[in-house]
């Protein structure tokens, strides 16, 4: 079952649509219509991504599937500036010198969006990267290209043509920037239920010490009351 029909291509983009507004990660979509069609989840990815360019180029068959592209659009994320990139860096600086770590940092500054949490993390592993190279790093000089190494160039590029004629180097970058997105999502999902955790954690470590307290006062209040009783009888006693 290797052809698509407009009715799975609908199900299909509709199925995305639902999962983007319900909060979930794309996957979801996929190996839910994989499950439906019988198909692999990879393929349906695959073939998402793919149809998504395609329809790009002809909105008249977008219209006639009745597909919104704009639900399906990749996002293009606006670069930092120098002094963003500064104040950044500052921030993180501050807040990881408090005793938090890089994550928790990130998911404060983000004020909870996990997709900006994300970036914000792949931002700080890059400036901290580059800051952090030797100073003596000898840079590539441009030359001009021999007959023979435009021969060699050509040739590997036949190669590599061949070998990958079933799929496009464009493909497969873009389905390994998607797995790693999809990656970094469950990764930040996890970090904000373990910072959610933690918070909770030291409540209830809050509650117990306060617990412990009165747990003290009382015992302590019903031991000098049971002092006070023993005085009195004695003194009745000796009386």
């Amino acid at each position: 079952m290797n052809i698509w029909n407009d009715d799975e291509v609908k199900s299909l983009f509709m199925e995305v649509e639902n999962v983007k507004n319900s909060g979930l990660a794309l996957r979801e979509a996929f190996e839910k219509h994989a499950k439906k069609f019988k198909r692999k989840a990879n393929s349906v990815r695959n073939y998402y991504y793919h149809e998504v360019d395609n329809l790009e180029k002809d909105n008249e068959r977008a219209n006639r599937l009745n597909i919104d592209l704009d639900k399906h659009t990749k996002n293009k994320l606006i670069p930092f500036t120098k002094e963003q990139e500064e104040n950044f860096m500052k921030e993180i600086k501050a807040l990881t010198e408090s005793g938090m770590s890089v994550r928790s940092a990130c998911f404060k500054l983000s004020g909870g969006d996990m997709t900006l949490m994300t970036r914000l993390q792949n931002k700080y592993q890059n400036l901290k990267t580059q800051n952090t190279l030797p100073n003596n790093i000898v840079k590539f000089r441009q030359k001009f290209l021999t007959d023979s190494d435009i021969n060699s160039l050509f040739l590997g590029l036949v190669k590599l043509i061949k070998k990958n004629a079933s799929e496009s180097a464009e493909e497969r970058v873009r389905n390994t920037a998607n797995l790693l997105k999809e990656a970094y999502a469950e990764l930040a999902k996890k970090d904000r239920e373990i910072f959610f955790i933690k918070e909770d954690l030291k409540k209830l470590k809050l509650e117990n010490e306060k617990l412990a307290e009165r747990v003290r006062k009382f015992l302590l209040s019903k031991g000098d009351k049971l002092k006070e009783e023993l005085s009195q009888k004695k003194t009745i006693r000796a009386n």
